[in-house]
């Protein structure tokens, strides 16, 4: 049996912060969950699977008594806001409508998608969508984002590659990827599609490096509750 783990799931609490931060009673926790899971869904099916496309690799989700506040980091700002932020006060409507409470979005803006696992595998599925070469594909964006300033990278497909009559997984490796260091920030992304002859699943690792303490993103730890960091010696 594998000894693998979500490589986010495994630093949670020592270099990554939770990507939901509320505090709420027992009985009332399961339903903040279920709530939790129903706004990531409705967001992703919005701006990720029909148009605009607006390339959403992840959303944060804070509540206070008054207010639930959703930042949602996108490589697409414009097409999440709207013209004259149409689009933003559409979803904030129809999200305190789906859950009976005041609703904030905060946008953030990925200033690198090619450094984004998430965005990765989902550009990745959407060429295996479009029946382009799978070798090609993985390898031109494993390339790319090594060129964007990634440490190492891996792309993994499996399924019915090339519409194969058994399914296989093929994956391609550049740089370092030291998944079983804690301090190293190892971003993970996976992303599916459906194709005529089954469904295809890609996974994407991204390594970007230490973290350090000095150099924390300024935006993103203002916004997205900051980063819990490991302390003492690497």
């Amino acid at each position: 049996m594998g000894q693998k783990t979500h490589p986010f799931g495994f630093r949670v609490g020592i270099t990554e912060a939770h990507k939901s931060r509320w505090y709420a009673p027992k009985a009332l926790y399961g339903e903040l969950l279920v709530e939790d899971y129903k706004i990531r869904r409705f967001l992703d099916r919005r701006l990720n699977r029909n148009p605009p496309h607006a390339g959403v690799s992840d959303i944060h989700i804070e509540r206070t008594r008054e207010e639930l506040k959703v930042i949602i980091k996108t490589a697409r700002p414009g097409l999440v806001i709207g013209p004259k932020g149409a689009e933003v006060d559409r979803m904030t409507e129809e999200l305190q409508f789906m859950t009976g409470r005041k609703v904030a979005i905060s946008i953030l803006e990925i200033k690198n998608p090619d450094l984004d696992a998430q965005l990765v595998a989902e550009s990745v599925s959407e060429q295996l969508r479009k029946r382009a070469s799978f070798r090609r594909a993985i390898k031109m964006r494993a390339e790319a984002c090594m060129q964007a300033g990634a440490k190492g990278v891996k792309i993994q497909i499996s399924g019915r590659l090339g519409g194969a009559e058994m399914s296989r997984s093929l994956d391609v490796r550049l740089g370092s990827l030291p998944l079983s260091t804690l301090q190293a920030n190892i971003d993970y992304g996976f992303a599916e599609t459906f194709t005529t002859y089954g469904a295809l699943g890609v996974k994407a690792w991204v390594y970007k490096g230490m973290y350090d303490a000095k150099q924390v993103d300024e935006a993103e730890s203002n916004a997205a509750g900051g980063r819990a960091r490991a302390r003492g010696r690497r």
